[in-house]
């Protein structure tokens, strides 16, 4: 019979609890390792090559070494569960220890009494246990009924001689058992008295708790699309954005993301007239707002705030909104650059490429590019504008191109300033781009209209040695660590974009082909565009020229004799119809094997006899089609009779 057995619901229970908590406690134990010994600081990104990135160093240690990184909810929501559920398992351990045996039939144990009870005692045990859990007192329970008759079983197995010689040799009084099955759930779930309980809980469950779960699982997980996007977001870029959208508009068109529409609404009056007040001292810089919802407003001034370096100026809090802005900037603005990208827009798209410079650097658009360099003001790129054309620069590229020892604006400079400027030169890239255009597998260099041709871009970083990779990005405004990369855009003189790709490659030497069909006959000029995804000043535009000439002028293809036997080939159908017919053609052969021998005829070859089966099997594949045309040769025959 089966019964509710608490002990293996013990080992049920316990089984159960340990899938979770076993990897939970190695997720914990890890994480807690991590946070105070496990990551280095170069691991995290927290790099100090200058005494510019001192503080951001600081702050990411800070940020994501000991307890800051564990202070986070899901954490901490995960280790008190993982807390309860180990309370909850030593006990179901100890209850093991304590009745560690799955349930199994003992009579003994169900008449209460010791194994060395008498006739007399026994009756009386089960005289006392059938009235207390006879159905009668008990209507409508069926754990009393269920017990009621294990006691009448169990007095059954030590009473009459056969069943106590069955249960003495089989552990059961009924005989041999083939299997012995009881239930792994609690006993309680069948007493009348918790009914309501257990089906309460078992509704809110199943229809409340798992349909909620499956619900909030796939609203959030469809609300992202590609680079954990948000599609309201890409909806609203392909909105705001088009081929004329210059780079001052894109803060607004940044501010206005799904992903910060919650989070940037603001929330009292004060946090209102704090931005009011931000927005006073950075609209001289702004572009004149085109949308006035709250959530833009927010976004857009502290996005100036970023970009004019007044962040010192901001509370606490609008710092952490802002510095959440940050961290998911860079998979916004690739999302940006991918919607120009659909829209064909090439200008808009490299217009996005700066942004992010802009972003990285804290610098805006009427800024030097020199301002990248540690300790440099107004002052010091007005002074490296003057004097020698040969120690002269105005932008970044120009001031990395000139020797240490001549570098201007360095007068008021400390050694140890002086140092960290040269040190930041050195990290900065020093980039050389060649292409070559050509075409896979061709016998001469020239391109044909039609041809796949492929643009070889190979990207040089002349400030590293050989085996040596390019590092992190100096940029100590910017309060996360992001890796070195490029895009390379490629368009036509239209503004049409023909590709645009980031290169992540850390090599010295990269290589990057773009592919695309040669067009009509002409001559044709593509502009080349290498920009880097953080430094400003060092983008580099190269032309890039096609000349395609007319495929007429190519010599006929002609075709190899094998390859035309290859049309006299069967097709996969015919030799599929061909299997099916193959009985008929086996008879047909045999008749015309006969008729060969009677009249002396030369048998024929293997060639001739599988191309007589595939006419054979045209001619059935014919006719069950209904088809009443004859064969070539019948019709040769009546042509020629007309």
């Amino acid at each position: 019979m089966l019964q509710y057995d608490n002990s293996a619901f013990y080992f049920f229970a316990l089984s159960f609890i340990s899938i979770y908590i076993f990897p939970s406690w190695y997720y914990i134990i890890g994480k807690v390792y991590k946070a105070f010994f496990g990551l280095s600081d170069a691991d995290i990104g927290a790099v100090v090559r200058t005494a510019d990135e001192k503080n951001k160093a600081a702050a990411l240690k800070k940020s994501q070494k000991g307890m800051s990184i564990l202070a986070s909810k899901a954490f901490i929501f995960n280790m008190l569960f993982t807390i309860a559920a180990t309370f909850l398992f030593v006990y179901l351990s100890v209850s093991v220890s304590n009745d560690g045996e799955v349930n199994s039939f003992d009579p003994f144990s169900i008449l209460g009494v010791d194994s060395g009870a008498d006739t007399k005692e026994i009756k009386k045990a089960y005289k006392k246990m059938s009235l207390k859990y006879h159905p009668d007192k008990n209507p409508n329970n069926p754990s009393a009924e269920a017990m009621f008759m294990m006691v009448a079983k169990a007095y059954e197995a030590l009473t009459d001689a056969t069943a106590k010689e069955n249960y003495e040799k089989y552990g059961n009084p009924d005989g041999k058992q083939s299997l012995e099955v009881s239930i792994g759930l609690p006993s309680w779930l069948l007493d009348t008295d918790n009914r309501n309980f257990v089906l309460m809980a078992y509704l809110i469950i199943m229809v409340g708790v798992i349909p909620f779960c499956v619900w909030r699982y796939y609203s959030d997980s469809s609300k992202f699309g590609e680079k954990d996007v948000m599609y309201d977001t890409y909806s609203w870029f392909h909105h705001t954005l088009n081929e004329h959208t210059i780079a001052r508009s894109l803060p607004e068109t940044f501010a206005g993301s799904a992903e910060f529409r919650q989070r940037n609404m603001p929330k009292t009056q004060a946090e209102k007239e704090e931005i009011g007040k931000t927005m006073a001292k950075v609209r001289s810089q702004m572009q004149k707002p085109k949308y006035n919802h709250p959530v833009c407003v927010k976004g857009n001034v502290l996005m100036h705030a970023h970009l004019l370096r007044k962040t010192d100026e901001l509370s606490e809090s609008l710092k952490s909104d802002l510095k959440y802005m940050l961290q998911v900037s860079s998979s916004l603005i690739d999302a940006m650059i991918s919607v120009c990208k659909h829209q064909e827009s090439l200008q808009t798209a490299l217009n996005c490429i700066s942004f992010g410079q802009y972003v990285a650097q804290a610098c805006w658009t009427k800024d030097s590019s020199l301002l990248q360099l540690p300790y440099f003001t107004a002052e010091e790129v007005k002074h490296c504008s003057k004097g020698k054309s040969s120690q002269k620069a105005s932008t970044l590229a120009e001031y990395l191109n000139i020797d240490d020892d001549k570098k201007k604006g360095l007068a008021d400079f400390t050694e140890e300033q002086k140092k960290d400027v040269f040190k930041c030169c050195s990290l900065m890239p020093n980039l050389t781009v060649e292409s070559k255009v050509f075409v896979d597998d061709d016998e001469d260099d020239k391109v044909y209209e039609g041809d796949l041709c492929t643009i070889k871009i190979i990207l040089t970083r002349n400030n590293l040695k050989e085996g040596e990779k390019a590092g992190l990005v100096h940029a100590p405004h910017f309060p996360f660590p992001k890796q070195e990369a490029w895009w390379v855009a490629m368009g036509t003189k239209e503004g049409k974009i023909i590709s645009i790709e980031k290169v992540t490659n850390p090599n010295r030497v990269v290589e990057h082909e773009i592919k695309f069909l040669a067009p009509r006959e002409g001559e044709y000029e593509f502009d080349l565009h290498v920009m880097s995804t953080a430094y400003m000043g060092l983008d580099q535009k190269t032309k890039v020229e096609l000349k395609t000439l007319d495929a007429s002028v190519l010599p006929e293809y002609k075709i190899h004799p094998d390859d035309a036997e290859l049309d006299d080939e069967p097709t996969l159908f015919e030799e599929m119809l061909n299997a099916n017919v193959e009985e008929d053609s086996d008879s047909d052969e045999e008749d015309s094997d006969d008729e060969s021998e009677e009249e002396g005829i030369r048998e024929l070859t293997a060639a001739e006899k599988k191309k007589q089966e595939l006419q054979n099997a045209r001619k059935k594949a014919a006719a069950a089609a209904g088809d009443d045309s004859d064969s070539d040769s019948e019709v040769e025959e009546v042509y020629t009779e007309k």
